[in-house]
């Protein structure tokens, strides 16, 4: 990201100003956004095309407007009808963007984008950036929520990579998971379902890129720790804790790392990468 910006500038910098006659008015046209576009058409993964779930806020939303400052033709998934909205409007301002409100739980709502998909026949890049989280430790947790959080962070990645997969392939396309450090290490009592979806998530990942390498495949799981999401801030809120997102990663600082990962040329793969905040608390 910070990559992009500075390039933007000098772009920018690099540009005479654009000026325009109409209607014997002068209209002088934005350098920065001249410049984005530049972006857009030079990047390696302009033209591409890729799904993201989790989108309508967080680190879901955040990939998919990175991904739209390069070009990327979207298709953003998300369960919120008005925060998908305004993920719309946002990527919508740099690249094409089609949007699918699905409720994640229930399998027939993904009939729509498979079908889509399938009609467009590519599929570059796959991001699973959805996910739930129900704390309580094992005395009080209810099963209800373990159902609801396989669903979500185990089930339905692996289902939806499992259908799009040939697309994946005749593309040699990319596969992301985001993950959790509860992926990798479970050291507090209240995480024990959400730790054990994302160990298998690990798995999944893992044992998919064994198979589908061969292919020229990529995949990569992020492991992240504390985010400062709309997630993460009602998690602090049922801790009591006071909520500082300024001590968080940033959706950004994620959606940077999966964008400079996404770019590598073909004859390199990163396969884990663990992002923790700067400030430990």
């Amino acid at each position: 990201m910070k990559r992009d910006i500075a390039l933007a500038r000098k772009l920018a910098q690099a540009a005479s100003p654009n000026v325009l006659a109409q209607k014997n008015n002068l209209r002088v046209i934005d350098n920065v956004k001249w410049a984005s576009e530049q972006i857009n058409k030079t990047s390696c993964l302009a033209g591409l095309g890729a799904v993201v779930t989790g989108a309508s806020s967080g680190i879901g939303r955040a990939i998919a407007l990175a991904l739209s400052r390069h070009g990327v033709q979207l298709c953003v998934v998300g369960r919120d009808p008005s925060t998908l909205a305004e993920t719309v409007k946002a990527v919508r301002q740099f690249s094409n963007v089609t949007s699918f409100q699905i409720d994640l739980t229930i399998q027939d709502n993904f009939q729509p984008l498979f079908r889509h998909l399938e009609g467009v026949g590519r599929l570059d890049i796959l991001i699973h950036s959805a996910g739930v989280i129900c704390q309580n430790p094992m005395e009080r947790a209810r099963i209800e929520d373990f159902d609801l959080q396989y669903t979500t962070n185990v089930r339905v990645p692996y289902m939806m990579t499992q259908r799009l997969l040939p697309l994946l392939a005749a593309a040699r396309g990319q596969i992301v998971f985001i993950n959790s450090s509860a992926g990798l290490f479970v050291k507090r009592p209240e995480v024990g379902q959400y730790g054990a979806t994302k160990h298998a998530l690990k798995a999944i990942a893992d044992s998919l890129r064994e198979e589908v390498n061969p292919k020229g495949i990529r995949v990569l799981t992020v492991y992240l720790g504390r985010t400062a999401t709309p997630m993460q801030e009602a998690l602090y809120r049922q801790e009591k804790k006071v909520y500082r997102p300024d001590r968080l990663l940033q959706p950004e600082d994620v959606a940077s790392v999966v964008v400079q990962a996404l770019m590598l040329p073909p004859t390199a793969e990163v396969t884990d990468i663990s992002i923790r905040p700067m400030l430990k608390t």
